[in-house]
């Protein structure tokens, strides 16, 4: 499978999948893709051309054909929504865990009962009645310009507000999912109050404006336009290449909270639609999805962490380091997303 896998990822960035069909057997030693007997159709928020290859490797494998549709997470929820009983949704997939949540919330996602989707993905990181399953995560980490040296007294994401730091931190926009949801954890484990004062305190700290993306802050950092920022792990092994690693070399990292609550982490994952038309498809779908080969592809093609047990992370996620991670619920942060906006509107982070 693996082969197979790399095959359609060499495909993929050679010319597309038709050079992969033109192809065909004759890479694989002669094996013969299964006959279309079904499809799945995947609603998703996930863009990547390495999930093309997997879609390509599923149909091989399975005769399954997938077909999808590519929107904003909560668009595609409320599309669901809005076509009921007749939506052709089979599988909903998300980057963020707060929409994972949302969805569950909203009533779109039907229980799984499958011995394999539970043996491979761990308890804090699927729903805990099924409804949905991690396949990937990413931790949300403290950079700083190494050659400034580490900020002193820099540990958690509460340290960010403190005025020694103020006019040396650069943040992407508050309307980040990854910052909502990283804000909604803090919210869950210490309340509206503080985490409303934090948000003010960040706010002042700043040395300009919100601006740009993760990629953009971590090279400003680099460069010294200024000192810290916070980032996802899986933008920051974007630049361990030989073309990038000026960047990466001048870059310190701090893994927050490691002596309270963990480090934040978000996820992307996937659930089967209550009124799914092709439900065993779809499961059988999720479950390929768990699998070894295809947790390799999805996380290596993102620089992200592999959901399911025992599959170890990129040699360029591995060398950020190993930290501990926040188990706080996926759900818990759907709760308090939309409140976390609200804060961050009330600081003027826009």
């Amino acid at each position: 499978m693996k082969k197979l896998l790399l095959a359609a990822i060499a495909c993929i960035s050679l010319g597309g999948l038709a050079a992969c069909a033109e192809s065909g057997s004759d890479q694989q030693g002669g094996d013969k893709a299964a006959p279309i007997t079904g499809e799945v159709n995947l609603y998703t928020s996930r863009h990547y051309d390495t999930d093309l290859a997997l879609y390509e490797d599923f149909t091989r494998e399975t005769g399954i054909k997938v077909n999808r549709i590519e929107a904003d997470a909560d668009a595609l929820i409320e599309r669901i929504k809005s076509e009921g009983e007749f939506s052709p949704a089979d599988v909903f997939v998300t980057v963020d865990a707060g929409r994972l949540s949302r969805a569950e919330q909203a009533g779109i996602l039907a229980a799984v009962d499958s011995e394999v989707l539970t043996d491979r993905i761990p308890a804090n990181l699927r729903d805990p009645g099924n409804r949905w399953f991690g396949l990937t995560t990413r931790a949300r980490i403290v950079i700083y310009n190494k050659a400034k040296g580490k900020p002193a007294g820099l540990e958690t994401y509460a340290d960010l507000a403190k005025p020694e730091f103020k006019g040396r931190i650069c943040m992407r926009s508050s309307s980040s999912v990854y910052n909502i949801a990283l804000l909604a954890s803090m919210i869950a484990h210490d309340g509206e109050a503080k985490a409303g004062a934090w948000a003010k305190g960040v706010v002042a700290n700043f040395q300009r404006p919100p601006q740009g993306n993760d990629m953009s802050n971590i090279e400003a950092v680099a460069a010294g336009e200024c000192d810290i920022s916070l980032v996802n792990t899986y933008y920051l092994a974007r630049f361990d290449t030989p073309e990038k690693r000026k960047v990466l070399d001048a870059i310190g990292i701090i893994f927050p909270n490691q002596a309270t609550t963990g480090t934040h982490v978000n996820m992307s994952g996937a659930g089967v639609v209550k009124t799914a038309p092709n439900r065993a498809n779809a499961v059988k779908f999720l479950e390929y999805l768990s699998s070894e080969s295809a947790q390799q592809v999805l996380a290596n093609a993102n620089n992200e962490y592999p959901a399911a047990k025992g599959i170890a992370p990129t040699s360029a996620v591995a060398a950020l380091g190993s930290f501990k991670p926040d188990s706080l619920a996926p759900s818990e942060i759907g709760k308090h997303e939309a409140r976390a906006v609200e804060l961050y509107n009330a600081a003027r982070w826009n």
